[in-house]
């Protein structure tokens, strides 16, 4: 076939049109990464004077999952019901003269008052303690900011252990190894712990997944913990009106002594 001037830029279109659809059969197939979602049993709990703590259930189910490293159980979750971040001041008591006295104290800003962990199983088994620290995730790797930073990292470090020594000791602070179980090969459920002493406010749950130890996709959603009946309107009357609240609480204080003069006294 003669080349002509007229038939080069057919002949440079074919083999444009034969090299793109080349590329597109070479090219592989481009698949959506994993991703995870969650949701709570309820977005509300209700606390009353008589309680005790209790369970809460989130479910969650992953997105795109790989079917063969479903079956071989290489995901992982981890799931975080972390509290409103309040101020804390941690104080230190040495004994004096026979009697335990505050001498030093330290003030964290923006700490969780509540931290509860899920996974479905060992932390250690999931992905190494630097992954760990760089999401902040766990109680011993939550990020915690003193007031006072120019104060010795000595003092600091110990002040640090003691607030999540005494937060684990009432039971704001837990861990539940195992308490994340998959029900399907996309859907799981985590159940976490209320502790009695658990603080009102607004709370974050997250879930984080990792696959063969990788870190791939982190979801949220919150919840709401509020005082219900008598306590909560007290609680709301000493929000609101705290100097009237203050007022009538030293009445109550000084009617009560009075009363229990008259009713024990000795004639």
């Amino acid at each position: 076939m003669e080349l002509t001037r007229s038939t080069l830029p057919t002949l440079a279109a074919a083999f444009l049109m034969l090299a793109m659809g080349q590329a597109r059969a070479q090219a592989p197939e481009i698949v959506n990464p994993e991703a995870i979602q969650i949701g709570l049993s309820t977005d509300r709990v209700s606390i009353t004077a008589d309680f005790s703590g209790a369970d809460l259930t989130i479910f969650g189910a992953l997105e795109n999952a790989d079917p063969l490293v479903t079956r071989q159980g290489r995901y992982d979750v981890i799931v975080v019901l972390e509290g409103p971040p309040r101020p804390i001041v941690v104080r230190k008591k040495n004994r004096i003269l026979g009697m335990w006295v505050n001498t030093e104290s330290e003030t964290f800003v923006n700490v969780p008052v509540s931290y509860s962990v899920a996974t479905t199983r060992s932390m250690q088994d999931i992905t190494n303690p630097k992954n760990f620290k760089q999401l902040a995730l766990g109680a011993d790797n939550l990020t915690v900011t003193p007031l006072n930073k120019a104060q010795e990292p000595a003092t600091l470090a110990e002040f640090t252990a003691a607030l999540r020594e005494r937060k684990k000791a009432t039971g704001l602070y837990s861990e539940r190894i195992g308490g994340v179980n998959f029900l399907s090969q996309s859907l799981f459920r985590a159940t976490l712990h209320l502790a009695p002493n658990v603080p009102v406010g607004t709370h974050r749950a997250r879930a984080f997944l990792f696959k063969n130890g990788v870190f791939i996709k982190e979801s949220s959603a919150q919840l709401a913990i509020l005082k219900a009946g008598f306590e909560e309107r007290l609680f709301r009357i000493a929000q609101n009106n705290s100097f009237l609240f203050g007022l009538a609480a030293v009445a109550l204080a000084f009617v009560t002594g009075w009363l229990g003069r008259l009713i024990f006294r000795k004639d």
